[in-house]
C-alpha cells in the first residue's frame, strides 16, 4: 500500500498542473459555425448579388460580433432534412415585419426580421425592408432545406405585406396559396380610441 501512495505521489508531483480548457479551440468552432450561418444567410452565388452591398456589410458586422463573444457551450449539432414544401409566415405590423419559414410540421426553418438586416426606427415597416427579409429568410431556407414551394400565411395590416409575397414570388419559390389570417373582431371587445397622429 505504501508503494502505491508513493507511487501516485510521485505521478502527481510530475504531472503538469491543471490547465483550464483553452478558449481559443472552443471559439473556432464557433467561428466555423459561424461562418457557415453568415454563408448561408448570404449565400454564395446568384442570390446574394441580389442583396444591397449595405445590408451584406451589416449582416457580416453582426456575424463578427457575435464570433467576438466568447462562448463555451458547446453547439448541439441539428440534422437538417431537406424540405422542399414549406409554410411562409408574414407578420406586418405597423412598426415591423417578420418572416418566419416553418415546414409542414411549423418547426422553423428560418427567419428574418427588418432589425437583423439593419434597418431602424421608421424604417423597418417599409415595404422595402419587407422585400430584403423575405431575401434574407428564402436564402437561408434554400441553401440549407432545399425549399421550392411553399403556402404563405399574412397575418396584420403594415406595409410589408405584399412587398414581401411579391419578394418570395421573385425568389423562384412557388407560391400554392396565399391566406390572410389577420384576426377580424366579430363586436366583442371595445375598440381602442383612435390614433392622434
Amino acid at each position: 500500500m505504501s508503494e502505491e501512495k508513493k507511487e501516485l505521489d510521485k505521478k502527481i508531483e510530475t504531472a503538469p498542473e491543471k490547465v483550464e480548457p483553452k478558449v481559443e479551440e472552443s471559439t473556432s468552432v464557433d467561428l466555423d459555425s459561424n461562418e457557415e450561418e453568415l454563408n448561408s444567410i448570404l449565400g454564395k452565388g446568384d442570390a446574394s448579388e441580389e442583396l444591397p452591398d449595405d445590408i451584406k456589410k451589416k449582416l457580416e458586422s453582426r456575424k463578427e460580433e457575435k464570433s467576438s463573444k466568447k462562448v463555451f457551450k458547446k453547439k448541439k449539432k441539428h440534422v437538417k432534412v431537406k424540405t422542399e414544401i414549406g409554410k411562409i409566415f408574414i407578420k406586418a405590423t405597423y412598426n415591423n415585419t417578420i418572416v418566419t419559414i416553418t415546414d409542414l410540421n411549423g418547426n422553423v426553418i428560418s427567419w428574418a426580421s427588418a432589425g437583423m438586416a439593419g434597418f431602424k426606427g421608421p424604417k423597418k415597416a417599409t415595404s422595402y425592408a419587407a422585400q430584403i427579409i423575405a431575401k434574407i429568410a428564402l436564402m437561408k431556407a434554400k441553401e440549407d432545406y432545399g425549399l421550392k414551394e411553399a403556402s404563405v400565411y399574412i397575418n396584420g395590416v403594415g406595409t410589408g405585406r405584399e412587398s414581401a409575397v411579391r419578394a418570395i414570388n421573385a425568389n423562384n419559390i412557388n407560391v400554392i396559396a396565399i391566406r390572410d389570417i389577420t384576426p377580424i373582431p366579430h363586436n366583442g371587445c371595445r375598440p381602442k380610441k383612435p390614433r392622434r397622429v
